[in-house]
């Protein structure tokens, strides 16, 4: 792993896919297509992309049933644990409805609305994600969203994994179907016989689903186009340099393109962190795809001291942040751009991945500076509120009215001036 000084500059590579023009066809040629043809559709995409022959796209009760008895009852009561981690931190989130009355008689407020349904896509295929179920549902339910519909591609057996399909049912989903890709996100936006529309598309995919949450935003909303994962570590000298790239390792073999960095004003721990990289990836599973993530779009950087290292994480803006060193709540007030803050040593990024109940869908590709997790806000709308008092519009229409004719109209002017006519 490479070891930098910030005097070389700070040269993480961040891609977000734009997609190939090929890619951009094929999306919208597939959106085109459910939109024209619908159930026929969806069954033909998942026949020639997942391979697998559907009869049924939604997932029967006999399949949720069948879930709960191949897992073991620690394995569901983990992702019950979990979820109920989740929803607890979510409901501190719930911002109610207001109303505030003035001296004149005018009442002004905001009224929050939960959305009326939202689409969820969970990745599937070859894995199997129950975290991204409960961290995409479960804000969404405490928002107060009725009807949540969770979309994911089938494995060669035509099922979705067990594990899924009970955290699903945990988090209260009760629409489930065995459909993914760009057909899956052009279902939930346009609605066919048997899935109908959603307001918002939720969730992660490849690149086809990225794009086709693009083309489909605007007819719906979408949570955000994800990049490749991320983790900073701010450390010094206390941390532990096995733990250190434990932790780098833990985003690394995530993606091909997931960015790994160190920042450290200790020399002795940027080279021990180095040499424990290497020597953890020798043993690691998924060795390949962590070893090009780290020498492609991994570094450890060496600063001069703490509070130039915290300029760099503001400059970088990561996805994750772990703050490692002696003081570490200290530092907490000095980070203004991170997705998520892990402060400590037993604060590794993976408890907030599954556990801990903070959101894991978060902003990337340094698109923290200005955005925040998934979160119930988000599975909300505002509306605000105002009725004018009698004496408040009479005190305030002459400047109402002059105030239009500033921008010129004058339409807006003769509507406030109505009222004394």
């Amino acid at each position: 792993m490479k070891i930098l000084t910030i005097n070389e500059g700070i040269s993480i590579k961040r891609t977000l896919e734009a997609g190939t023009e090929e890619q951009l066809k094929a999306v919208k040629s597939i959106i085109n297509s459910v939109r024209a043809n619908g159930d026929s559709a969806l069954k033909e995409f998942t026949a020639k992309f997942d391979r697998v022959e559907i009869n049924s796209l939604k997932v029967s009760k006999e399949e949720l049933e069948e879930a709960y008895e191949q897992l073991t009852d620690e394995q569901i009561s983990i992702i019950q644990e979990a979820a109920a981690n989740i929803r607890s931190f979510h409901e501190k989130q719930l911002r109610p409805s207001w109303l505030t009355t003035e001296e004149n008689g005018t009442i002004l407020g905001q009224k929050m609305t939960p959305l009326d349904s939202v689409g969820v896509y969970v990745p599937g295929g070859t894995a199997a994600y129950p975290s991204s179920v409960l961290m995409n549902v479960i804000p969404a339910k405490v928002a107060g969203v009725k009807r949540i519909v969770m979309v994911s591609p089938p494995s060669q057996d035509g099922r979705l994994p067990s594990a899924v399909l009970v955290a699903a049912k945990e988090a209260g989903v009760e629409e489930i179907y065995k459909v993914g890709g760009a057909q899956a996100v052009a279902a939930l936006a346009y609605g066919t016989e048997t899935i109908k529309s959603v307001d918002k598309i939720t969730g992660p995919g490849n690149i086809y689903v990225a794009l086709a949450k693009k083309e489909v935003f605007g007819d719906v909303d979408i949570d955000m186009i994800a990049g490749p994962s991320e983790i900073a570590i701010l450390a010094d000298e206390t941390a532990r340099a096995n733990e250190v790239a434990a932790d780098l390792l833990s985003q690394a073999e995530h993606d091909l393109r997931a960015c790994s960095i160190l920042v450290t004003p200790s020399q002795t721990l940027a080279e021990q962190v180095a040499q424990e990289v290497e020597k953890q990836l020798a043993i690691l599973p998924r060795q390949e795809i962590a070893a090009a993530s780290i020498r492609d779009y991994g570094a450890i950087y060496v600063t001069a001291d703490l509070d130039e290292a915290v300029k760099v994480i503001n400059e970088v803006a990561p996805e994750h942040l772990e703050i490692v060193t002696e003081n570490a709540m200290e530092l907490l007030g000095k980070i203004r751009h991170a997705g998520a803050i892990f402060i400590g040593r037993y604060s590794s990024e993976p408890v907030g991945d599954y556990f801990a109940g903070p959101n894991h869908v978060l902003p990337t590709n340094g698109t923290a500076r200005f955005s925040s997790p998934l979160n119930v806000d988000d599975f909300q709308k505002k509306s605000s509120i105002i009725s004018y008092s009698q004496k408040a519009f009479e005190e305030n229409a002459g400047k109402i009215a002059a105030f239009a004719r500033l921008e010129g109209l004058e339409a807006h002017a003769r509507a406030i001036e109505s009222r004394f006519k």
